[in-house]
């Protein structure tokens, strides 16, 4: 779990990952032997029975990224699904309404409430589905998710604008205040080096678990532990 929530969002240590953390990013390669070394483990752990769930890519991702995770899954029995909707080009009030849809057409396709993964950007998405059809939704799982200040405090804001980096802080500080009522569980990385870890942790929902994991932000969707992690919460 994380620690003292009173100084997690302090201005202090709100702030993007240090250049160094950044440069960590580029030994994510390392992740796959790790992943190749921990694949028997993970073939006897948890086994589904068809649930469902919808993965929601990051920032300038596709399906593809989440690719290897979903394979893992649906051979230990669960149902997983892409969002189809192509590269996520990061505007959340835009892409709303099809995350939505998508949502809606998988709940009846299986008939029965739809887990959502969100890889970054893609658990902002997940989150607000979540947050406007709860009835839709079993639960939210969440990697790398910047859910305090959005992309103000990632080393990659400069996709967005002074303004739109306002402008979109503002907007999810305003949402924060609206509960999610499924449960959320949330894994955050010290060694993220994409996403401030301190701007991960949720402090709003009531439903909340934080887990930490050490992965660098680029190898979380081929981090053993995640998908450990996915398959466990997937399968209870």
């Amino acid at each position: 779990m994380a620690e003292d929530q009173s100084r997690v969002h302090s201005e202090s240590d709100l702030k993007p990952p240090a250049g160094n953390k950044v440069l960590i990013e580029s030994r994510g390669i390392l992740q796959i032997p790790r992943l190749m070394m921990r694949t028997p483990a993970l073939l006897r752990g948890p086994k589904g029975s068809n649930q469902p769930a919808l993965f929601l890519p990051g920032l300038k991702a596709s399906d593809i990224s989440n690719l290897p995770m979903r394979s893992f899954l649906r051979r230990q029995g669960f149902q997983t699904f892409g969002w189809e909707l192509g590269t996520n080009h990061g505007d959340v009030e835009r892409l709303m309404a099809p995350v939505i849809q998508r949502t809606v057409d998988l709940y009846e396709r299986c008939g029965e409430a739809i887990t959502l993964v969100g890889w970054s950007l893609g658990g902002i998405l997940a989150r607000e589905v979540a947050r406007q059809r709860p009835e839709l939704i079993a639960q939210v799982i969440t990697y790398g998710t910047p859910v305090v200040g959005g992309p103000l405090y990632t080393s990659v804001n400069g996709v967005y604008s002074a303004v739109e980096r306002r402008e979109i802080a503002v907007r999810l500080a305003e949402r924060n205040l609206i509960p999610i009522n499924v449960p959320i569980t949330a894994l955050y990385s010290q060694r993220d080096g994409i996403v401030a870890w301190r701007a991960c942790i949720d402090t709003f929902s009531a439903d909340i678990e934080h887990i930490e994991i050490e992965s660098a932000h680029i190898a979380m969707g081929i981090d053993p532990d995640v998908w450990e992690i996915v398959a466990s919460r997937l399968a209870r």
